[in-house]
């Protein structure tokens, strides 16, 4: 809802980027009409239609850069408020697009994914923070729709990695032979949000989660 205190700063606000932008705004321009007005000869008056047009055009500018401030301050609201319930999803288990998954040095972690298609065979593969592959593993099959692989937190050599987040990959063979990439998913309790961008992102297991990214939500019984 907006109060009239805020109506009117967001028309002072209009007025002064009109100024800002053209050099005047609508009050000064009733000032200068007013004064030729006052000054005009009266034996040969002046034709005030002109006049009357480039005010109403600069009303309907003025009116414009009124919805864009109020338009901005809307868009403010919604942020603080997505700000705020960002809070209520700590605690919760939730499902996101997203190619990282946390590691806790070791503990076994999921991979999850969602394939477009039935697979004879899946392929995963890890990558570490510097894009180095530190482990793939040969999976399947696999029916189309979400499903996961199990990693042993241990790379290729059957050493354990040390927490962090990697980035994974998952692919498929089709039984003729053709191959698709499946979408990564990210899933687990939101143990944290930051607030350190423009906006919030949630936090699981040390991997960051935008907004833009999370498919479900699910309460933790």
């Amino acid at each position: 809802m907006v109060t009239a205190v805020t109506s009117q700063a967001a028309t002072t606000s209009a007025s002064d980027a009109m100024k800002q932008t053209i050099g005047m705004n609508k009050d000064d321009f009733l000032k200068l009409f007013i004064t030729q007005l006052q000054n005009q000869d009266p034996l040969n008056p002046m034709d005030g239609t002109e006049y009357m047009t480039q005010l109403a055009q600069l009303t309907q500018l003025e009116q414009a850069y009124n919805t864009n401030n109020n338009l901005a301050g809307i868009i403010a609201s919604l942020n603080a408020s997505s700000a705020l319930s960002a809070v209520s999803f700590i605690g919760k288990d939730i499902t996101a697009s997203g190619s990282q998954v946390g590691l806790t040095a070791g503990e076994d972690t999921s991979i999850n994914y969602n394939a477009p298609y039935a697979a004879e065979k899946l392929t995963v593969t890890i990558r570490d923070a510097k894009g180095n592959v530190v482990r793939t593993i040969e999976a399947g099959p696999g029916s189309a729709g979400e499903g996961s692989v199990s990693w042993d937190g241990k790379d290729a050599g059957g050493n354990r990695l040390p927490s962090g987040a990697y980035t994974v990959a998952v692919g498929g063979l089709k039984a003729d032979g053709t191959t698709f990439s499946c979408d990564t998913l990210l899933k687990g309790k939101v143990d944290g949000v930051s607030y350190a961008g423009a906006q919030p992102v949630l936090t699981v297991n040390g991997v960051e989660i935008p907004f833009s990214s999370i498919l479900r939500v699910k309460e933790v019984i």
